[in-house]
């Protein structure tokens, strides 16, 4: 198998491997030997409910320098602000309708995304997944195929797999292809801290502007929410759609003045 180029080692810095919630410190280990196999590096860390120990270092045989780097965060938000494209590993649907990716189609387009900057693969607690809160975070799930009578797959095994992907498409064995929903590495996107800024304005807006109605305000966020992160916004589209959202609530405060 050829070695990947000094380019495409470039490339694999910017996958970024995140664990969320993980419950046994020894998972921590073997989802850093797999990812060293495949020839990357970064992983990061999200409240692990216990730090990694002995039994960390000893499933990693040989990844300790993986975990030794491993930032931690408090929250999945704060460890994917600077990623350009996030991508949610799940194997269940849930309310929260986010565009479902084969393994190898997720790979390819986070090799394609991660040639502009960071992109990130998330992986949830090994009995329960990632929250639907954290599903949100995100901009496309990926599936792995498992057998129905039998899908419950480790968590280094499910690491294992979009590692493997990962490299297959580094090398070149699955070459990415183009595709409009994922941002393509020339174009300057919006990070995800900005995304999440303009998210928390428009739902403030949409709250006193009285968008609602009375109704539960959750199922029109999911739906705005996928349609912007579709849409793959700059920096600039960001801030001129936050202009136009603090002009509505400046006139709903306008409005709300007139009638005291």
């Amino acid at each position: 198998m050829n070695e990947p180029s000094n380019g495409v080692q470039e490339i694999a810095k910017n996958l970024r491997i995140v664990l969320v919630g993980t419950q046994h410190p020894g998972n921590i280990g073997s989802a850093a030997r797999a990812m060293k196999t495949m020839g990357l590096s970064q992983l990061v860390l999200v409240a692990p409910e216990k730090a990694p120990n002995h039994d960390t270092q000893a499933m990693a045989a040989g990844a300790d320098d993986l975990v030794a780097a491993a930032p931690v965060f408090a929250s999945l938000a704060e460890a994917v602000a600077d990623c350009r494209w996030v991508l949610g590993a799940t194997a269940r649907n849930r309310k929260i309708q986010l565009e479902p990716l084969h393994p190898r189609d997720a790979a390819q387009r986070a090799v394609l995304a991660a040639a502009g900057g960071p992109v990130a693969l998330v992986f949830g607690r090994e009995r329960t997944g990632l929250e639907n809160e954290e599903l949100q975070l995100c901009h496309a799930a990926v599936h792995i195929p498992s057998d129905p009578a039998f899908s419950s797959l480790n968590l280094a095994a499910a690491v294992q797999v979009l590692s493997y992907e990962l490299r297959c498409t580094l090398l070149g064995h699955a070459a990415p292809q183009v595709d409009v929903r994922t941002p393509p590495p020339t174009e300057v996107v919006a990070s995800h801290a900005e995304l999440e800024g303009f998210f928390g304005q428009l739902a403030d807006t949409l709250e006193q502007i009285d968008f609602h109605k009375g109704r539960a305000p959750e199922s029109a966020m999911r739906k705005l929410r996928r349609l912007y992160l579709r849409a793959n916004l700059d920096s600039a589209d960001v801030r001129l759609l936050r202009g136009v959202l603090a002009d509505a609530q400046r006139m709903a405060r306008l409005a709300g003045q007139s009638l005291e």
